[in-house]
């Protein structure tokens, strides 16, 4: 009898709100977190008649370069699009966004084992509102406050290529550092300004037997309201033995969109999955298509830093670093500056870089006050001094911790400050050559014996 797996297909949606002065289609400012509500607001965010929106280059240029660095072909002819649908915070009735043509298409992700994953688009559209529900007096009302509605939101969509949860985390931590590293936005999930949405189906395969074709089942699940990495996990984890569970039993999958309860661990049913024909997509009527030329996605290109993914590579491969140290570094773009200043300069000095980056990392060096050439100097005369010999340390030692009885008691009866004294009158006798770890070991071993 044939037995069967079943393998998550997973897709995702990630929506970045662009770190502009202003809006996507106004000039009104796009800060909205903490703001007095319905302060950042004009007819055209509002969605009033006869108002005619106008495109952000900022948002544009930001968008083309984030696309850029995930290796994106970038069409020189684009168009923004409305996308309709009905909603409390949606104050138009439809939404700028892009359909057919955005900026961005054809990209693709490499994991940490050179696993390669494909980016469909990446495209601009305009945040909406927020509808906050809140009791007044005795009635609950539905408020909304509209200084979000226009904010830039670039949305990045992938193929439905990831199998593999640790491969979904890595995908959309390093889309949040690309989003830092670029300057594009600083994809703050507290705030709000990175959301993720997955889209799941379990395809069905025979034991032993991969599926060359990768053929896609005939439904998808959303899950929406993703607001944190940990959350993620949580509810492709759910989901997953959600529809294993179903499937196993013979019966069908909905295609419809879920949300996540941490409470039960459960995701939850919310409404039927809509498709691109319900949203009713039109060419965006005032605002005319969008030219590039070769010669400013050039410039565009110039911008871009060494991405997080090849500093990764650079740090591991070439380096030999730690994964946590490395890891540390791609997040700590202050620390990362400064290990770079230091791999200039260490080329003549000897030192082992990863001593190095195990003092910047563990030992909390205040890099304002320090110079790496200060470090470098420092970190060399440690390596080169000559220590006290273990035969020297016992001498010593077993020298003041005669001399110093009751130091011992206190030591015993939890005063911990006296520790140090004794070290220090070690280290005197020893002329300051002894290695405190080591005259540390000494005296707790001492203390256990006697």
């Amino acid at each position: 009898m044939k037995k069967y797996n079943y393998v998550p297909v997973i897709g995702l949606e990630v929506h970045i709100e662009l770190s502009t002065k202003r809006k996507m289609f106004c000039d009104c400012s796009s800060e909205h977190f903490q703001i007095k509500p319905n302060t950042n607001v004009c007819p055209i965010c509002l969605g009033l008649p006869g108002a005619l929106p106008y495109p952000n280059k900022e948002a544009v240029k930001k968008c083309i370069k984030f696309g850029i660095s995930f290796n994106c072909m970038i069409n020189k002819f684009s168009k923004f699009d409305r996308k309709h649908y009905f909603y409390p915070d949606l104050s138009k009735g439809y939404q700028i966004s892009q359909y057919d043509i955005p900026f961005c298409e054809g990209g693709h992700w490499k994991s940490s084992v050179n696993s390669v994953f494909r980016i469909k688009r990446i495209h601009l559209e305009e945040d909406t509102g927020k509808i906050q529900h809140r009791k007044i007096g005795s009635e609950y009302f539905s408020l909304i406050d509209f200084n979000r509605s226009g904010v830039p939101l670039m949305e990045l969509v992938t193929e439905p290529d990831f199998s593999n949860i640790n491969d979904v985390l890595d995908f959309v931590k390093d889309v949040q550092l690309a989003s830092r590293y670029l300057e594009v936005s600083n994809a703050d999930m507290e705030k709000g300004s990175m959301r993720l949405e997955a889209n799941i189906s379990l395809r069905k395969e025979e034991t032993g037997k991969r599926d060359q074709m990768k053929r896609l089942p005939d439904y998808k699940v959303e899950l929406k309201n993703i607001n944190s990495f940990r959350f993620l996990r949580s509810a492709l984890e759910a989901e997953i033995k959600r529809q294993t569970d179903i499937l196993k039993m013979g019966d069908k999958v909905i295609q419809e969109t879920r949300g996540y309860n941490e409470k039960t661990h459960q995701t939850y049913s919310q409404r039927s999955k809509e498709e691109a024909k319900d949203y009713r997509y039109f060419p965006e009527p005032d605002i005319p298509p969008i030219l590039h030329q070769s010669k400013e996605i050039d410039i565009i290109k110039t911008d871009i830093p060494e991405m997080p993914w090849m500093k990764r590579q650079r740090y591991k491969k070439d380096i030999g670093l730690k994964d946590e140290y490395t890891e540390i570094f791609l997040k700590d773009r202050k620390r990362s500056a400064y290990f770079e200043q230091i791999l200039l300069l260490n080329k003549n000095s000897g030192l082992d870089l990863s001593y190095i980056a195990d003092q910047i990392v563990n030992k909390n060096l205040d890099l304002k006050y320090q110079s790496p050439q200060k470090l470098l100097n420092a970190l060399s005369v440690e390596k080169n001094k000559t220590y006290a010999s273990s035969k020297e340390i016992k001498n010593a030692a077993d020298s003041v911790l005669k001399e110093n009885t009751k130091a011992i008691e206190d030591l015993k009866n939890g005063k911990i400050q006296i520790l140090g004294y004794l070290i220090g009158s070690i280290q005197k006798k020893l002329n300051g050559k002894g290695n405190i770890n080591e005259i540390r070991r000494y005296i707790e071993n001492a203390l256990m014996e006697n």
